[in-house]
């Protein structure tokens, strides 16, 4: 007897985590996995983020719990941030800090979403976007942009899928998991067609805004018109390299950010006082540690495009920023090597797994269902003997 809700049971499990899952217990069998699967950075928190956070332990002021939205100087430091380098009109009452940007994403959806409203959903899209929106009860609605679209959808995508029902929509740039990024002029091309349809809104996800390998980054939110249309969303878990302190934020309406505070004050309350002090150090701090990482990620992707061009029949486009290569892997689908057959991109995922001992992740949860999703925030040393094992494992299919 199942005594679970409706609400839970139509959701589906996160194909990131499951993979991640299904590597460790290859590990417990004593099998060496590489794992190319998990979203997250490989190098430590800076240095001076984890001395902040040490500093205001030592200090005993930060024990108490914390205001909902987040303490005042750190909004305050967001919002100088976001003035500065991305050019949009805030004040710390237009912040909510929140537990990471999965956190943030999740409590708009739950703060605008009314039974039946639209979200548009550029995809290839990160895996929990279409989830989040059932479990506000709203409807998914897809625009796919193809690999020979640099997985961006058109304008002219975005302005056919609008319908009386449309409430917002929601991008990523740079994207997880195909590594895009929107231009300026494409982000002005989004925000015209947005102003001609009233109180649509957007959110742009920029959570991965520092590792940009297309020069500089542009924001929605700073175009006339959009500041009041427009929930921008970041945090500290890529770019500070701070995935387990849990700390993300939007940045939107104040009349949207008091609703999430409303709904943040009845779930979660405030996040970790500790956690928002290292977060205030990140935004104050100095960034070169941010830069290097960066660069590292820049070099690896080109380790890996340049692996992957010397393995037949799959095939790749150069993303321009976070840490993942998305190649079309669907010649091999009807394929096998005598004991798996490759139907689709999630069996092509546990074959490399099986068979190659790398594990990555099925295109179908990101709603791009010929690719595989390759992470390259790993050692250069792994990700060399990884592409060796999958291009091993491929020949293999016949």
């Amino acid at each position: 007897m199942s005594n679970l809700s409706n609400r839970l049971n139509a959701l589906a499990e996160s194909a990131t985590i499951a993979m991640a899952q299904k590597a460790r217990e290859f590990k417990s069998r004593g099998i060496n996995v590489i794992s190319l699967s998990l979203g997250e950075p490989d190098f430590k928190t800076p240095k001076h983020i984890q001395e902040a956070a040490k500093k205001a332990i030592d200090e005993g002021l930060f024990f108490s719990y914390p205001p909902v939205p987040g303490y005042p100087e750190l909004r305050k430091g967001i919002a100088e941030k976001l003035q500065k380098e991305n050019g949009l009109t805030c004040t710390e009452n237009n912040i909510v800090v929140s537990a990471g940007a999965k956190h943030s994403i999740s409590n708009v959806f739950l703060t605008i979403l009314n039974p039946g409203d639209e979200v548009i959903i550029y995809a290839p899209y990160w895996v929990s976007y279409v989830d989040m929106v059932k479990l506000a009860e709203g409807v998914p609605v897809i625009i796919e942009g193809t690999i020979e679209q640099n997985f961006k959808a058109s304008a002219a995508q975005l302005e056919k899928a609008i319908t009386p029902k449309t409430k917002a929509i929601i991008y990523s740039s740079p994207c997880n998991p195909s590594g895009a990024v929107f231009s300026k002029d494409e982000l002005k091309e989004i925000a015209d067609v947005v102003l001609k349809h009233k109180d649509i809104l957007v959110i742009a996800d920029e959570i991965y805004e520092y590792i940009n390998f297309s020069g500089e980054h542009a924001s929605i939110g700073a175009f006339p018109g959009m500041a009041e249309r427009t929930i921008t969303v970041n945090g500290f878990s890529k770019g500070h390299a701070m995935t387990g302190w849990r700390v993300g934020y939007i940045c939107g309406p104040e009349w949207l950010a008091k609703g999430v505070n409303k709904l943040q004050g009845q779930t979660t309350s405030g996040i970790s006082s500790i956690a928002q002090r290292a977060a205030l150090a990140a935004v104050d701090g100095d960034m070169q540690p941010t830069k290097d990482m960066a660069a590292a990620y820049k070099r690896r992707r080109q380790l890996v495009l340049d692996a992957l061009e010397q393995i037949p029949n799959v095939v790749s486009n150069k993303p321009e920023g976070a840490f993942y290569v998305f190649p079309d892997i669907s010649y091999f689908f009807g394929k096998g090597d005598g004991e798996m057959t490759i139907n689709n991109s999630d069996d092509m995922a546990l074959y490399l797994l099986s068979k190659g001992h790398v594990s990555v992740v099925g295109g179908e949860a990101f709603g791009s269902p010929n690719c595989i999703r390759i992470s390259y925030a790993a050692s250069d040393e792994d990700l060399k003997q990884a592409l060796v094992q999958i291009k091993e494992a491929l020949a293999q299919l016949k």
